[in-house]
């Protein structure tokens, strides 16, 4: 539904408007073909997502002519939404977008990439077997499928959209472990949970989370985790001012505050958010003892690994 006053044509002419300038963030931010990996590595801790098979290999890009290039709008990967696709999902709620793009999220840049979770995986290994764990807006269950191997009992994704639920039951079906795996819709601003996790994981979601309800965020996590139980996630700084990394992340939001000033429900993705050093002074106040690790090597290296203890005081959380 598109808010205020004047013609359909004012308000759909304002909607172009506001597509075609992300669109061109877009494509400064990706290329044509969506094939800058460095680049959505360098945003992954502030929202992004890359997906390590998600780009279009250059060795695939000489068979794609320009004639192709212009009748099917490729976007990300072949397979991936094409930009008429984006664009509804872009118009559409937060929920319902993610429904649209859940059977190809897979094949864009924002899928978790397994050069991140590997690295996650493997120090989370020194503390296997984890009895119980919680995925925080899992997705389509990237992250499941790195962490099933290391969990003994029971393993829960939560997600407000339907359709990455779904693709996510069917990613994660196969995937080795023995723990039994529970899909729950639900906000991760009101969890359905009581202290009953071990672990809790969330990775590139936190741009859907707005910066005043973050501390509601950690004190749901924190009341879903069992004394003593930890919640890991991995996010960054903030880049200098004068890279483009924080350039494109301020023309990007700025293009999508404006869009949610004109398009109702809000479409809730920003950059920059959910950063070191502030969201360790928000965990240290919701009750959490946090470790803040540098495990990642090039071309990751701005990455940090944030291991965050809740403290064994119930009334914290009550």
């Amino acid at each position: 539904m598109i808010v205020g006053t004047g013609c359909k044509s004012c308000q759909t002419s304002s909607t172009i408007v506001i597509a075609e300038a992300l669109w061109t963030t877009v494509q400064s931010r990706y290329g044509v073909l969506g094939c800058t990996s460095k680049w959505n590595i360098e945003l992954y801790g502030d929202g992004a997502r890359t997906h390590d098979d998600g780009n279009i290999p250059v060795d695939e890009m000489q068979h794609i002519t320009q004639n192709q290039l212009s009748e099917q709008r490729v976007m990300f990967h072949r397979k991936g939404p094409s930009f008429l696709e984006l664009a509804n999902q872009w118009l559409s709620s937060t929920e319902r977008g993610y429904d649209l793009l859940a059977p190809k999220f897979d094949y864009t840049p924002f899928r978790t990439p397994g050069s991140v979770l590997s690295v996650v995986a493997e120090r989370l290994q020194r503390s296997a077997p984890i009895s119980s764990l919680l995925d925080v807006c899992c997705g389509t269950g990237a992250a499941l499928q790195w962490l099933r191997p290391l969990c003994c009992h029971r393993i829960v994704g939560i997600d407000i959209s339907a359709g990455m639920l779904e693709v996510a039951r069917s990613t994660t079906r196969c995937a080795p472990g023995d723990a039994h795996l529970e899909f729950v819709r639900a906000n991760a601003l009101d969890m359905p949970f009581g202290a009953e996790f071990d672990l809790a994981v969330c990775f590139g979601a936190f741009g859907h989370i707005l910066p005043k309800d973050e501390p509601q965020l950690i004190r749901q996590i924190a009341g879903a985790l069992k004394p003593g139980g930890r919640f890991v996630f991995v996010t960054s700084e903030m880049p200098p001012k004068l890279s483009k990394v924080y350039w494109f992340s301020r023309a990007f939001n700025a293009a999508m505050h404006l869009r949610n000033w004109v398009v109702k429900p809000p479409f809730i993705m920003y950059y920059l958010t959910f950063l070191l050093p502030e969201v360790q002074t928000l965990l240290e106040d919701g009750g959490f003892t946090v470790e803040v690790h540098q495990p990642f090597g090039r071309p990751l290296e701005r990455l940090r690994l944030v291991i965050a203890t809740r403290e064994p005081h119930e009334e914290l959380y009550k």
